[in-house]
């Protein structure tokens, strides 16, 4: 009889642990984890960025170049490089999906001899000289989407894109100022411009309307 009473305690127990862990673990937890992430966080839902008819038109976190056909107008802020830091393409519009470092490292004549490639095709795109071109300009990073250029990057694009919108220097490096972010709790990495949002700014529109609704 005290086996069956022990036993009966024994497994009401265990059973009570179960129930309390699965509601703490299983329930309030994540509805806690979730709750933070709409609250505290706008990344939950991969931070869409819309044009000003609703649209998306990509995520704040990933770095897309604006498509530019040869010869047409080029009215918008361009990224760092997509897709592969070994690939001499990598200078045009990238698909983001196949994005991938390269594994050249600084002492190879073939990564080089593309980063110079890229100078001279970025320097004259801008009008400056390749002096002026920045290292991010030329180089992809870890992750090959990168949404971020350095200022000094759109320092140099300012004068192109003032000309193709018909806008002055001045407005468009205010439209710079105003989505250049500080460094990360005032001391931590460099100041950097988001090209995505900047680009909206200035006009930018998705392809195809889908909301993000």
């Amino acid at each position: 009889m005290r086996f069956v009473i022990g036993f009966v305690r024994q497994t009401w127990a265990g059973f009570s642990v179960l129930l309390a862990l699965t509601a703490v673990l299983g329930v309030l937890y994540p509805a806690a984890v979730w709750g933070v992430s709409r609250l505290a966080s706008g990344s939950a839902e991969g931070s869409p960025v819309t044009d000003a008819a609703g649209c998306v038109v990509g995520s704040r976190w990933i770095g897309v170049d604006p498509q530019v056909p040869d010869g047409a107008a080029d009215p918008y802020f361009h990224n760092r490089v997509v897709g592969s830091a070994a690939d001499e393409d990598a200078f045009a519009p990238g698909d983001p999906a196949a994005a991938a470092p390269t594994n050249l490292g600084p002492s190879s004549e073939t990564l080089a001899a593309f980063i110079d490639a890229r100078r001279a095709r970025i320097a004259e795109r801008d009008g400056v000289s390749p002096d002026l071109v920045p290292v991010d300009a030329v180089t992809g990073s870890g992750s090959s989407i990168d949404p971020h250029i350095s200022p000094e990057y759109a320092a140099i694009q300012v004068d192109r894109v003032a000309r193709e919108n018909g806008m002055t220097d001045e407005r468009v490096a205010a439209l710079v100022a105003e989505h250049t972010d500080g460094r990360t709790l005032g001391f931590l990495g460099q100041e950097r411009v988001n090209v995505l949002e900047l680009n909206v700014a200035l006009g930018l529109r998705a392809p195809d309307c889908t909301t993000g609704g």
